[in-house]
């Protein structure tokens, strides 16, 4: 591939599929087999937060159409809760269990590990710091792009201080 902007499309989307695929042999790994990694990981976003289903899209939890299903999923399999909020009856409010919160320290466990197998390996914590700061300009980017009212403008991927860092000697 020769567009650098498309290399980096694809590069995103086979890291995610990588990552989610860690996650469900971690899952196997620790015996857990009545959720899934999407399910997982949207536990290990809710964190602590008590937040309402349609929150859960809103605030980058949960990537996919089909929340509904995975949040009863995980309402079946004891790892959330989900009780009507008393100011508004229509939405749903859904916090950890106990279950859920035992689930979500050891999907931090395993980050922790990653992150220190990752210290030793090929990309320095520059290298991450740069890479997470570019993501971040083409995720901006990307919602400028899909919002019809803002005027289409182009937007800098890299600052000139990045771009030396980013640069591979």
């Amino acid at each position: 591939m020769n567009n650098p902007y498309l290399e980096v499309i694809s590069l995103v989307e086979r890291l995610h599929r990588q990552f989610m695929e860690v996650v469900k042999l971690e899952l196997e790994g620790s015996g857990v087999h009545d959720i899934n990694n999407v399910q997982a990981m949207m536990l290990f976003n809710i964190g602590d937060v008590e937040m309402t289903v349609g929150e859960l899209t809103l605030r980058g939890c949960y990537l996919g159409s089909n929340v509904s299903y995975n949040v009863k999923k995980m309402v079946e399999n004891k790892y959330l809760v989900h009780e009507r909020s008393v100011h508004d009856r229509r939405s749903i409010r859904v916090r950890l269990t106990e279950r859920g919160m035992k689930l979500r320290d050891s999907l931090t466990v395993m980050h922790q590990r990653h992150a220190e197998l990752l210290s030793r390996s090929a990309p320095s914590a520059d290298d991450l710091q740069v890479t997470s700061v570019t993501l971040r300009r083409l995720e901006r980017f990307w919602i400028r792009a899909a919002d019809p009212v803002q005027p289409r403008q182009p937007v800098p991927l890299y600052s000139s201080a990045l771009r030396s860092r980013a640069t591979p000697p």
